[in-house]
């Protein structure tokens, strides 16, 4: 009701489909979603990734029954890669995949579609052009849902992702997590003719949470506030052991904020594609910044470059959108 509230207003409502792991940040990022009056969060679908497919969809449940989100339909997706060997992120995100806060037993039903299929229906009875896609996991579902359906590509509006890099890695000195996790699915989703944002390590790691961060959302006062400060404190924890980072990047959720704001942050167009077999290198994004015409001259072969790269995050407005969002939730929680 709130959507319809701000559209006969003349704010405009953007639709998304949240693919996701999680997960601390997936947690906020699928908080940000549900919260914010300009955003219509369509479905919830779940990959395996932070942690295996089981434990990451009780807590996309887990964090909708905190949240007082009943109803958005969640799905359960691809228990693992197209070919490379699963991974899971157990050093960052504990056994449970959302280690810290005490998980309640989940109130929200899970829908019995394949996350594969709640994509593609969800989209296929939207009007073209109206959806979103914002996978902040590995992007098994997406490329299958690719796979399975070859029009999304040009009903989707966009695909805003979360993953890769163009300075640096995560898993590797060279490879981001979401895109080491299943390469293959990644190299499908950047070469697909639709129109897709990279956010990537060089952006998420200017969204780190910071200790007024953490006491404006204290300050909020709900259960919903406390909740999501336990699920930081333990991603504080371990992503200082990890790296020695003391306030640590929330990734996920900038990929969500862009949607609701562009302005959020900067994009540079680039050519994207995924190594798929380097010894040192696999997973890694190699993003090509150099002009069509200079990299003809180089290779003989002019890239497309159409992958907007997300470089610099305006870093208050951003947490002016996740604190609005954990309150406004808060209210009905």
């Amino acid at each position: 009701m709130r959507h319809l509230v701000r559209a006969e207003y003349g704010h405009s409502v953007e639709k998304i489909i949240l693919d996701c792991d999680p997960g601390h940040d997936d947690a906020i990022a699928i908080l940000l979603a549900a919260g914010n009056p300009d955003l219509d969060l369509l479905a919830i679908t779940t990959v395996a990734g932070n942690q295996t497919l089981p434990k990451v969809t009780r807590n996309a449940l887990a964090v909708c029954t905190v949240a007082g989100i009943h109803d958005v339909p969640v799905a359960a997706g691809a228990a693992g890669p197209l070919v490379v060997s699963q991974v899971v992120a157990g050093d960052i995100h504990g056994e449970s995949g959302l280690d810290g806060p005490v998980l309640p037993e989940p109130t929200v039903a899970l829908d019995p579609r394949h996350a594969v299929d709640v994509i593609i229906d969800t989209v296929m009875a939207e009007p073209a052009g109206t959806v979103h896609l914002v996978p902040v996991g590995p992007l098994t579902n997406i490329a299958l849902a690719l796979r399975k359906e070859p029009a999304l590509a040009e009903r989707v509006k966009s695909v805003v992702l979360m993953g890769g890099a163009h300075t640096r890695g995560n898993s590797t000195p060279a490879a981001e997590f979401n895109i080491y996790c299943d390469p293959e699915a990644a190299e499908a989703v950047f070469a697909a003719p639709w129109d897709v944002t990279m956010v990537g390590l060089d952006l998420t790691h200017q969204a780190t949470a910071t200790p007024d961060v953490v006491e404006r959302i204290g300050a909020i006062g709900t259960p919903l506030a406390d909740f999501v400060n336990e699920m930081l404190a333990f991603f504080r924890s371990t992503y200082d052991g990890r790296y020695g980072l003391g306030d640590p990047p929330v990734h996920d959720p900038c990929a969500v904020a862009s949607i609701i704001d562009p302005a959020v942050f900067t994009t540079a167009l680039a050519h994207v594609t995924v190594e798929l077999n380097g010894s040192w290198t696999q997973g890694m994004t190699v993003v090509d910044f150099r002009p069509d015409l200079a990299a003809m001259r180089r290779t003989g072969v002019p890239p497309q470059a159409r992958t907007k790269v997300a470089m610099q995050l305006d870093r208050a407005r951003f947490w002016d959108l996740v604190v609005d969002a954990i309150a406004a939730l808060g209210t009905k929680a």
